[in-house]
């Protein structure tokens, strides 16, 4: 791979929120930025930010965002010298990296044999523990029959938990208590994981009952220098998803953190790792941690650290991937920050991914309150994409003030034409679980999360103004949401 060289012109292969931060980032590090779209995003916001955007191909993301020739022909036709993935879609795909540098250009991220030593579970969680990185307990059921795997699984003491070792997001995942569920278990993950990811070869480990999932920013530069750029706090998850995350863990004290850290920079080494990663750890409740997973991407929740410690993620990722030696970063954090993830769904409704016409959108702002988020009026959130809208980031002094702000910017997002989970969100923060941080991965499973109150008087006012056509009211401290996230034209809700 390319050791990094200057480049001028970033082609961000990528949608929504992360290519609105990726193109804001280009542009103040000086570069010029191109966007991409397909059919369904065309006057995306993304789109209309970029210096240049080119459209790539229909709505279905296989062929147009997930596209390898298509998004390579956009570079070179838009004379590119460099590509940004972004997360999610090819971030992590190591031969879209490796058909990047076959093309000339600058790959802005890690290299693809380190992509492809993380990318399979079975084999990176072998490679960690011959490089002293601590990994939960398990067992292989990779290949064999069932009852040539069952003693080996068996010995490792119920609960455990099968596994796509190709997987991600919870995909050809099954919690298994009793012995009798075990073969099943092994069968539909199998099917699973290979419906979604084209291979069936799972594994078995010991399941943690109630831990944190913590993971940590390491960043590494083409001169070997890979640093820790402290943890996050990822343990508030619906489905395996996250929904919450907040930088520092608020279960982690000073010499935690630095245990962690030299044990995620151990990881990073031991593949030749260089530009953003996340080594991802589950946390026990004795302060025991295990490796889980590397993601070699910039992470969906990197504004957090960016807000805790000072620094700016993206800006790092274009220095080092042109050439530059990082800089000296700072070792512990000096505020607390916590985001929210909005997503177009219904919480009222099993959390459905929701689809519409956006009629209004309002962010909110004032002191320590960030938004990322790639919604605009007049857009429609359709049915091809990742149903997140935005961020909702907030920070303080402490993580309470950073709690209190976080909960106030909800209140004043006003997203109309689509349901979303706003409301769900500022209840979730203000249940005593989350303000004390008695929290752990299984929570939201039973969690009681209060009812959604009824919408404010000035709700059905400003439905009516938008519907009508005329000026709503100015909105004051008595509108803070509307229809708590929930309204759509014509449901009369």
């Amino acid at each position: 791979m390319t050791r990094g060289r200057p480049f001028r012109r970033v082609l961000v292969a990528n949608r929504g929120e992360i290519a609105v931060r990726v193109v804001r980032g280009v542009r103040a590090a000086g570069l010029e930025s191109v966007a991409v779209f397909s059919e369904a995003d065309r006057g995306a916001r993304h789109a209309a930010l970029a210096d240049d955007a080119v459209e790539i191909g229909p709505a279905p993301a296989r062929e147009s965002y997930l596209s390898i020739p298509r998004l390579l022909a956009a570079a070179v036709t838009a004379g590119c010298d460099a590509v940004h993935p972004g997360y999610g879609f090819l971030s992590e795909n190591a031969g879209f990296a490796r058909a990047v540098e076959a093309a000339g250009l600058v790959w802005i991220g890690p290299p693809p044999e380190a992509m492809e030593a993380m990318g399979r579970k079975i084999e990176s969680r072998e490679r960690m523990r011959k490089a002293g990185v601590p990994v939960v307990p398990g067992a292989l059921a990779a290949s064999g029959t069932f009852e040539e795997n069952l003693p080996a699984v068996l010995a490792l003491g119920l609960p455990v938990v099968v596994k796509a070792s190709a997987g991600g997001g919870g995909k050809g995942m099954r919690v298994v208590r009793e012995a009798a569920s075990l073969s099943e278990a092994i069968a539909s993950c199998r099917r699973e994981a290979a419906a979604a990811f084209g291979d069936a070869t799972v594994y078995v480990e010991k399941y943690l009952e109630k831990p944190r999932h913590v993971e940590v920013q390491v960043f590494g530069d083409w001169f070997g220098t890979v640093v820790a750029i402290g943890e996050r706090e990822c343990s508030l998850q619906r489905r395996h998803q996250k929904v919450v995350e907040e930088c520092p863990s608020p279960a982690v004290t000073p010499d935690l953190r630095g245990r962690l850290a030299r044990a995620a920079v151990d990881a990073a080494k031991a593949v030749g790792y260089v530009n953003a990663g996340t080594v991802e750890f589950l946390l026990a409740p004795d302060g025991a941690f295990f490796f889980l997973e590397m993601n070699t991407r910039l992470q969906v929740e990197h504004p957090v650290t960016e807000e805790a410690f000072g620094v700016d993620l993206v800006h790092l990722q274009l220095a080092v991937a042109a050439g530059e030696k990082l800089p000296p970063l700072p070792s512990a954090p000096s505020r607390h920050a916590i985001e929210a993830r909005v997503y177009a769904e219904d919480p009222e409704a099993e959390f459905l991914p929701q689809t519409g016409r956006v009629l209004l959108y309002r962010e909110p702002g004032g002191p320590g309150v960030r938004v990322e988020s790639g919604l605009a009026e007049g857009r429609e959130v359709g049915v091809h994409y990742d149903p997140l809208l935005a961020k909702i980031v907030a920070s303080g002094g402490t993580r309470e003030e950073a709690r209190r702000r976080l909960v106030a910017a909800l209140g004043e997002t006003v997203i109309l034409g689509v349901s979303t989970n706003v409301s769900w969100l500022r209840r979730l923060l203000e249940t005593p679980e989350v303000r004390t941080a008695a929290i752990h991965t299984s929570l939201l499973e039973t969690l009681a999360v209060p009812p959604r109150p009824g919408p404010p008087a000035e709700a059905f006012e400003a439905a009516a103004s938008l519907l009508s056509g005329a000026p709503a009211r100015a909105a004051g401290p008595a509108f803070p949401d509307p229809f708590d996230g929930r309204f759509r034209a014509g449901s009369g809700a």
